[in-house]
Parts: C-alpha cells; sequence; structure tokens
C-alpha cells in the first residue's frame, strides 16, 4: 500500500529552517511533531500517513542514528554507515510511491517536522537544499530514498545489497550528473552488476567509473535500455565496461612509462594536488599553469562539475559535499603537494551571525582539518580578505594556525590583489598558504612585476565593437580604469547582476550597466550614448579567464561561477611561489 506524507510548503519551511540552524540538537528534539499546522496534502490516491506510523518511522530512524553518534558526534566512517542503513530504512518502511518521492515538500516536513534533529545533526549549518529539498539529490533523506528506489531489488535474498558497492561519490556519477543513465533503475542496477564483477585491479576506480558511463551516454540515443531484458543488457554493459579497463589499463602502462622516462628527481618536474570547492576550475586552471595537475576536484555544485568537465574531461571530478569526501577511499589523495581550494565567502562583521551563514565558516574549518587526513606537503586556501585582516576573525586565524602547527606546517596570511598580476579589476583576495615545516622557510609571497594591469576598454573594446556599435570608441576611453571587483551573486538572494547598489555605481562609472547580465554586445542598433550591459562571456574576460574556456549552466548558473572564480594569473602566481619552495 502506498502512503501520503504530509508536505510542508516553501512558505512555511524556510522560516523554520532559518530559526533551526541556530538550535542546539537538544532544542530541535523538543520541537518534533508528527504533524505542522501549515502542511498539507497532495490530492490523490492513496491514505494519509498516520501519526503512529510517522512516529514509529522516526524511532527507527533516530535507532540508526544513535548507533552512528547522535547527538553528540559522528564521523565519516560511520556517517557513511548510517546513510547506506538509512536509504534502505526509508525506502522500505515509508512506503512511498516515486511520485511521492519526487516533492520536496514531503522531504522538507521530514526535515523540518519530523526529524529536523537528526538532519541538522547529519549537517551542521547546512544548505538550504540539504533540507528544504531544492535539489533531492542533496537532501539528507531524499537523496537516500532514491539510492535505494535505483538499486532495489526486490527478488534479491538481501534487496538493498547493490548499496554497498558504490559510495556517493561514485554513485552521483551516475545518478545526479549522469541523469540519462540514472533516470532507470533498470540501467543502474545492470550497471551495479557489472561494475562489481570487474577486476580493477591497479587502476584507478573513479577514472575508470567515468570512462564506463561516459561511454554509456554515448549509446543512450541509439539504445533503448529499459527494452533491453536483463541476461542481455548484463552482456551489453560488460563489454563497454571491458573498454573501458582496457583503456585505463593502457594509460596507466603510458603515465608508468612516461614517469620513468622523466626520472623521479627532475627538478622541473609537475606536481600533483587536490582541489576542494573547485567551482568552475578557474583557480585549478591557474595552479595547472604553475606545474600543478589535480588528481580529484571536489564541488558541490552540478554546472561547475559539468564547467570542469567540459574543459577538462581528464580531471577527476567528484561532485559532493566536501562532509562526504573520505580521502581514504582515494589513496592517490593521500600525500598530495598541495591542497587547495577557494572556499565560499565567509561573512565579514557586517554581516555574520545570520544561521544560513556558519555554512562557509564550517567548510573554512574542515578544510583544514582535510590538511590533516591528506597530508600535503602545501595548503592553499583563499577566500575574502575580511579572513586574513578582519579582527572578527582573529580567534579563527590563531585555532587555523594552531592547528596548522600541530600538524607539522608554518602558516602565513596575505591579501593580494589580482590587478598586480594582470587581471583587469581591482580585486582583493585573502590567502592562506602552509608548507611542511621542511618547506615552509623557502616561501616567498608573490611580487607584482610592476606593469601596469589593461584597462577595461582595453580588454572589452575589441568585443564591444565587434558588431558594429558606433558608440564602441567613445565607450573605450571612458572605461579607461580598470574594473571594480566583479560579484558573483550569492546562491541564497539575487540574480545575474553586477551586486549591490555600491558596486552598480563604480560600473555606471565606467559606462555600464548593472542592473543585469546582457545576452549580446551592443550592435549597430544601439544608441551611441547608450550604456551596455556585460554579457556572460565579458565577465569571463574580466576575470583573465581564457575565452574557450566554457561554462555549463543557463546564465545566472554561468555567471555565479564567474563571479565566485579565482581570476587564473593569481592562481598562477601564488601557485607558482609555492611550486618555487617546493622544489628548493
Amino acid at each position: 500500500m502506498s502512503f501520503l506524507f504530509p508536505r510542508l510548503l516553501a512558505a512555511q519551511g524556510k522560516p523554520l529552517f532559518e530559526a533551526y540552524g541556530t538550535l542546539p540538537i537538544a532544542e530541535l528534539t523538543a520541537r518534533v511533531s508528527p504533524s505542522h499546522e501549515s502542511a498539507v496534502y497532495v490530492a490523490t490516491g492513496g491514505d494519509r500517513v498516520s501519526a503512529r506510523r510517522l512516529l514509529e518511522l522516526r524511532a527507527a530512524v533516530v535507532e540508526l542514528a544513535v548507533a552512528a553518534g547522535f547527538p553528540d558526534s559522528g564521523d565519516r566512517a560511520r556517517n557513511a554507515d548510517f546513510d547506506l542503513a538509512l536509504a534502505a530504512l526509508l525506502h522500505r518502511e515509508t512506503g512511498m510511491v516515486p511520485a511521492e518521492a519526487a516533492s520536496r515538500d514531503v522531504w522538507a516536513f521530514l526535515a523540518l517536522v519530523l526529524l529536523p534533529d537528526v538532519a541538522f545533526w547529519r549537517y551542521p549549518a547546512p544548505p538550504k537544499d540539504r533540507v528544504l529539498g531544492t535539489d533531492l539529490t542533496r537532501h539528507v533523506f531524499g537523496r537516500l530514498w532514491w539510492r535505494a528506489q535505483l538499486v532495489h531489488a526486490p527478488d534479491a535474498p538481501e534487496p538493498y545489497e547493490a548499496l554497498k558497492i558504490l559510495g556517493e561519490a561514485a554513485f552521483d556519477q551516475i545518478y545526479a550528473r549522469r541523469a540519462a543513465l540514472g533516470g532507470s533503475p533498470h540501467l543502474v542496477r545492470a550497471v551495479l552488476r557489472v561494475w562489481n564483477e570487474l577486476d580493477l585491479t591497479g587502476l584507478n576506480e573513479r577514472e575508470t567509473l567515468r570512462d564506463f558511463l561516459k561511454r554509456l551516454l554515448r549509446l543512450a540515443p541509439f539504445v533503448v535500455f529499459d527494452a533491453v531484458e536483463e541476461a542481455a543488457l548484463d552482456g551489453e554493459l560488460r563489454g563497454v565496461a571491458q573498454e573501458s579497463v582496457e583503456e585505463q589499463r593502457r594509460a596507466a602502462e603510458l603515465a608508468e612509462e612516461d614517469a620513468q622516462s622523466e626520472g623521479p628527481d627532475r627538478p622541473a618536474g609537475r606536481f600533483t594536488s587536490v582541489e576542494i570547492c573547485a567551482g568552475s576550475g578557474a583557480q585549478a586552471l591557474g595552479l595547472e599553469q604553475a606545474g600543478f595537475d589535480p588528481v580529484v576536484l571536489i564541488d558541490s555544485k552540478a554546472d561547475a562539475c559539468f564547467t570542469i568537465d567540459l574543459n577538462r574531461p581528464h580531471w577527476d571530478v567528484l561532485c559532493m559535499d566536501l562532509a562526504d569526501f573520505r580521502p581514504k577511499e582515494r589513496p592517490e589523495c593521500i600525500g598530495v603537494d598541495l591542497l587547495s581550494g577557494g572556499l565560499p565567502r565567509v561573512k565579514s562583521s557586517a554581516s555574520a551571525g545570520r544561521a544560513e551563514d556558519g555554512e562557509e565558516l564550517r567548510v573554512l574549518l574542515a578544510a583544514v582539518e582535510l590538511v590533516g587526513e591528506i597530508r600535503p606537503k602545501a595548503v592553499l586556501l583563499e577566500n575574502l580578505m575580511d579572513l586574513v585582516e578582519s579582527p572578527y576573525f582573529a580567534a579563527d586565524r590563531e585555532w587555523i594556525e594552531g592547528r596548522l602547527a600541530e600538524l607539522g606546517y608554518g602558516a602565513g596570511w596575505k591579501v593580494l590583489n589580482a590587478s598586480a598580476f594582470g587581471v583587469p579589476q581591482n580585486r582583493g583576495s585573502g590567502f592562506l598558504v602552509a608548507l611542511r615545516n621542511e618547506y615552509f622557510h623557502r616561501f616567498s609571497w608573490p611580487q607584482p612585476d610592476g606593469s601596469e594591469p589593461p584597462t577595461l576598454g582595453d580588454v572589452l573594446g575589441p568585443s564591444m565593437a565587434a558588431n558594429g556599435w558606433s558608440g564602441a570608441e567613445a565607450w573605450i576611453k571612458g572605461a579607461g580604469r580598470i574594473a571594480p571587483a566583479l560579484v558573483g551573486g550569492s546562491d541564497r538572494r539575487g540574480g545575474a547582476d553586477l551586486g549591490p547598489t555600491g558596486s552598480k555605481n563604480a560600473w555606471a562609472a565606467l559606462g555600464v550597466n548593472g542592473s543585469s547580465l546582457g545576452d549580446d554586445v551592443p550592435d549597430a542598433d544601439f544608441p551611441a550614448d547608450g550604456v551596455p550591459r556585460l554579457t556572460v562571456d565579458q565577465a569571463a574576460t574580466v576575470q583573465s579567464i581564457p575565452e574557450d574556456w566554457r561554462f555549463f549552466g543557463g546564465k545566472t548558473s554561468r555567471y555565479r561561477q564567474i563571479g565566485h572564480a579565482m581570476p587564473p594569473p593569481l592562481a598562477h602566481a601564488v601557485g607558482g611561489a609555492i611550486a618555487a619552495a617546493l622544489r628548493g
């Protein structure tokens, strides 16, 4: 029998989410209820789930959570076990059908009314999609139900055994980022069966899986997978999987030959890195130019992960929360030369303190703890200038330096302006660079070469004149200074514009309408004295991102990826200084 669950609509869910972010777990437990005055039910067939059944579901979930450390603590290993057990329990005990489970409001009710303490324990200071269900592939509970739905084999002795075959990040490759494949439970179960049979000895499992899925995507337009019976489908997939295995073995052999031919101590050799909060890959691009090749890049935004895939298909991108990353499952990450990241912007004293803003500082502290697990030779973390200069963050800086010292690292803080490294905007960034004690004394911050950066008119003049705009020449003269800092726009508020009023006024002084982004550059019909808007491509140019670097997603998503990026020349400069210290 299928059950209908209460739904907590967004207008009611958002205030609860904002209020609960500041409450201790015990207080959230006190607010647990099997009902809410604003909850509604959809008018379709099925019985409404009873309060008694909801409380029984809660008791079962809490029992699993207690085994994982609830309400006091948790760790990566126990969280992973908890998620696997919870996925099976939710799918087995809720009695939902897919149409019901596809409603984000159902999961908002479970996370904010029935199980708020468990939700906020599993993801402290969570972003809204973890709780409100704006993206079910990331919801604390919803994502687990759908994992179980896609692997469930009702006739098998252990119907949910396939949940153990791949971890969350690997499963995400199938479902969240390969929707053309992950929408078919029949195909997903076949993928898991075939994958479980493969001999992957000596191979990078993640890279092999990515190659396997890409080959399946090429078949998707020509094969109706759901119409192929199980044995035949398994046979077809085995052939595709074996192609991936053989290709990866060839690649591994070539890489080993290259390494032997170069010699282990080659002074100008390249370095390895792990990039967290990778965004669109702009920082990784600059570090690549400085000699660092990422073995893994991590970001929680699907569009950003797709952007990296578009430009560097050989890079291994994990689309997941940093909190879910387990380095021990990726031995190639341990001991890399550099752990780097452009972290979510911590808030200044003027705006800090809001419940929804705790996530940024949590990610920063998690990144520092990750140093102890990965043990890189060097660390590069970038954020706002306030993190380096403001007294508000003095205690955080002290804790970070102390923790890194315990781990055997020397650390330094610095504010650098991108304009000093050839970027046409007044963009300051705060940096933390740390190196193991044996390297730290060699490190020196990069120094500007003294040349003037190009002006906004210099870099955007050709595009402004490209479509025959008669006012282009005058505009170039009026834009004869560097631009203000490009503001990416918050994921929580705002759209594709050039920021708050002060930023828009600064852009207006350079002849740019900052109220929104344009779809194209001015043409011959645009008034000679008109004030053009920037296009997404022009915004990328202002960030000194190469014009052949493509961005995935809608206009707002692409602009946010660009606005949040570290300009590659600045990443190149800092990365070069770190590389010089490592080489000695």
